[in-house]
C-alpha cells in the first residue's frame, strides 16, 4: 500500500469514527478535519505528551483493525509528530472506553469530539464555512493556551469553574467537564 493511500484510509477512518453516517448526513467537515490532521500538537505542559502517545497510538489501532502490519504503520503513518485531529479523536475514543462506556446508551465517541470542536470555536466551519485564517487563529490560541479561564477557547469549556483550567493538563480537564456530564 502506498503512503498516500494509507494516509488516506487512515484519515477517511478516523473521520468516521467521530463524524460517522448518522451523526452529519448533509454536512461535512472534512476540511476542518484535514487541517486538523495536519496541524502538529504542540503543548506546554509535560503529561500533555500522554495526549500526544494516545494519538500516535491510535495509528496502530487503526492499522489492527483494518488488517494492516505494524511495519505498514510504522513507515507510512508513524514518520510525524501526532496532529491535533489525531489527539482530540484517541482522547474522545479514551473517554468514551474508559470512562463513559454505556452499552444502554451506546458508543458516544463523536459526543465528545464535536463537544471538543465546539469548546474551541470551530463547530461553524463545516465545508460551506471553513476559514482556515479563522482556525489558525483559533488553534493558535488552544496551543499556546490563550483561552478562557473556564475553558472557553480550549478542549473543555467548565461552566462556574473556580479556578484556572488554562494551568491544567487535558486529562484533568477532561475528567472535571465528563464530571459535568453525569450530573446533568
Amino acid at each position: 500500500m502506498t503512503r498516500q493511500n494509507l494516509n488516506k484510509e487512515y484519515f477517511d477512518w478516523m473521520y468516521n469514527l467521530v463524524c460517522g453516517e448518522k451523526r452529519f448526513k448533509k454536512v461535512s467537515y472534512r476540511k476542518l478535519l484535514s487541517y486538523l490532521n495536519k496541524v502538529d500538537f504542540n503543548y506546554i505542559y509535560e503529561m500533555d505528551g500522554n495526549r500526544a502517545e494516545d494519538g500516535m497510538d491510535l495509528r496502530y489501532r487503526f492499522g489492527y483493525e483494518n488488517d494492516i502490519p505494524d511495519y505498514e504503520i510504522t513507515a507510512h503513518l508513524d514518520d510525524r509528530p501526532c496532529s491535533i485531529l489525531e489527539m482530540m479523536v484517541a482522547l474522545s475514543v479514551r473517554c468514551e472506553e474508559n470512562i463513559m462506556d454505556n452499552p444502554d446508551i451506546g458508543d458516544r465517541t463523536g459526543k465528545w469530539f464535536w463537544g471538543m470542536i465546539e469548546s474551541l470555536g470551530l463547530y461553524s466551519m463545516d465545508d460551506s464555512c471553513f476559514d482556515r485564517s479563522k482556525a489558525d487563529k483559533i488553534i493558535h490560541c488552544f496551543l499556546s493556551r490563550d483561552y478562557k479561564m473556564n475553558g472557553e477557547g480550549g478542549l473543555f469549556t467548565i461552566p462556574n469553574y473556580r479556578g484556572d483550567l488554562r494551568y491544567v493538563e487535558i486529562w484533568y480537564q477532561a475528567m472535571w467537564y465528563l464530571d459535568t456530564v453525569l450530573e446533568n
